[in-house]
């Protein structure tokens, strides 16, 4: 059975202006991140993407990137809608923001039957971080894994930036990945962020989460059970809670005892967060 590398797209980031950055040209000749992504990816060993994006972009996905990608690898593609719950489907009329990268993930319940990878659009892994992917997800030693990321190799010049600071055991597996907010390396440099509301100290080594995941297809069951708690401990007016896949994951790891394996890595990551990032994704991808 092969491997499927899922891209999660559905997002426009408001932090980005009015373009949409996963199609933002980054490479000498109008290359996306996601061709690097996809590239990187077959070289490896997946030989199916699936792409999650919103309907109201199809087009323009298919145009601008989709179909060069169709002809590299078998192709498919799941829609994001914020209408597609497990439960409570008619309970939040007022809601137009998407529910995170867990419901983007849910969404693929009916596509995915394989071992699986997943990764943001809008993100450059590097060549070895996908190497050891796929690596894991060929002969997985656990029930999951994270690609962790050196915390001072994913940080943007141009502002804050949230990330999952990940914690292992003796073992490499994981022991909590900690969702931390508005990471930034102030002026008297020191990195801080937020958790809960609260400021924490950083160190530059720590590993962090970049959503680069693998997972056998039982993840998906556990997933949606996941999603549905969160959506059912929602009020009706609730219009911005999110669950990320690293929130799920972290539950499932405390409460469940599931074993994900921390696959460290000391690629440096590129990624648009803010619109200042590209020239720098540019330069760095011409030395690529």
């Amino acid at each position: 059975m092969g491997i499927t590398l899922t891209v999660l797209a559905a997002g426009m980031g408001s932090r980005f202006g009015e373009r949409i950055k996963q199609l933002e040209p980054v490479g000498p000749s109008g290359e996306l991140l996601i061709d690097y992504s996809v590239r990187d990816a077959v070289d490896a060993g997946f030989d199916k993407v699936v792409f999650i994006i919103r309907r109201d972009i199809e087009e323009l996905f298919k145009e601008t990137i989709g179909n060069r990608i169709s002809k590299l690898v078998n192709t498919e593609y799941v829609y994001q809608d914020i209408r597609e719950l497990p439960c409570r489907m008619n309970d939040f009329s007022g809601r137009t923001k998407p529910w995170g990268t867990a419901q983007a993930l849910y969404c693929c319940k009916s596509v995915i039957n394989e071992n699986f990878g997943v990764i943001n659009a809008d993100d450059y892994y590097g060549r070895e971080s996908f190497r050891s992917l796929a690596v894991f997800l060929k002969t997985p030693d656990a029930s999951a894994c994270s690609v962790g990321f050196v915390l001072k190799n994913t940080l943007s010049d141009h502002g804050t930036v949230n990330r999952g600071i990940c914690r292992a055991d003796e073992n490499g597996l994981l022991v909590t990945v900690e969702e931390t907010k508005k990471i930034q390396k102030d002026a008297d440099g020191v990195i801080r962020g937020l958790r809960n509301g609260s400021t924490v100290i950083l160190d530059e080594n720590d590993i962090v989460s970049m959503s680069m995941w693998g997972f056998t297809p039982d993840f998906m069951n556990r997933l949606s059970g996941r999603f549905n708690d969160f959506i059912c401990s929602l009020n009706a007016g609730d219009i911005s809670s999110e669950l990320t896949i690293a929130d799920a994951a972290d539950r499932e790891i405390k409460e469940m005892g599931y074993d994900i394996r921390n696959i460290p890595t000391q690629s440096k990551w590129y990624g648009i967060t803010y619109e200042a990032d590209v020239e720098l994704v540019r330069q760095a991808l011409k030395n690529r």
